[in-house]
């Protein structure tokens, strides 16, 4: 399953999360992807209402009644995922961030206690990060590791562990601007990696 934290369809994040899917297909799996700019997406209030029962590998239940609910049901049902989200003002979208916000179900957090625990003790399903700019990709990984830090955060909070790490820099050379089909390979290989 692919989640997408991009702005614009068709264009890099959304089409590096095209090409880690299509590997994952031609590696025998069945895929989806989820555009988070076409749901609707309540703000998490950090009630915590969702935190309060303890009941490990189950997640808690949120307030809100949103398409959060059949998000986070795919995502159970899955056996890989694909996080994607360009670089905003140093950090994810404010649409991934709104998504990973409300991940918090997938914690336990009782009144009383300092810091949560997460539901999922160990992950076992696999995960793929993508994120890019307009920074050659070793320089931003130095300035913006916070935004792969998030994005495996949230992988590994939803019960993911990270197979692979993609960082796409130099992506804003032209407004139009493709991936390579260096960078599409990788990609593809990043999907196959999920299946195997």
């Amino acid at each position: 399953m692919g989640i997408v934290g991009s702005y614009r369809k068709g264009r890099i994040i959304d089409t590096a999360i095209s090409a880690v899917l299509d590997g994952a297909q031609a590696a025998g799996a069945e895929t989806k992807k989820i555009y988070l700019l076409d749901k609707h997406v309540e703000f998490c209030t950090n009630c915590r209402k969702c935190t309060q029962q303890e009941v490990d590998g189950v997640r808690g239940k949120c307030i809100h009644t949103d398409d959060m609910e059949q998000i986070l049901c795919e995502i159970d049902g899955a056996d890989g995922i694909v996080l994607g989200s360009p670089i905003n003002f140093f950090s994810v979208t404010a649409l991934m961030k709104r998504f990973i916000e409300r991940l918090l179900p997938y914690c336990y957090w009782p009144w009383g206690k300092e810091i949560p625990r997460l539901r999922i003790k160990k992950p076992v399903k696999k995960a793929v990060i993508i994120t890019s700019s307009g920074c050659p990709a070793w320089l931003g990984r130095i300035i913006f590791r916070s935004v792969l830090s998030v994005l495996k955060a949230a992988a590994r909070c939803v019960g993911f562990r990270i197979v692979k790490s993609l960082y796409l820099g130099r992506v804003c050379k032209a407004e139009e601007q493709q991936l390579s089909q260096k960078d599409i390979l990788t990609l593809q290989k990043a999907g196959e990696k999920i299946v195997s």
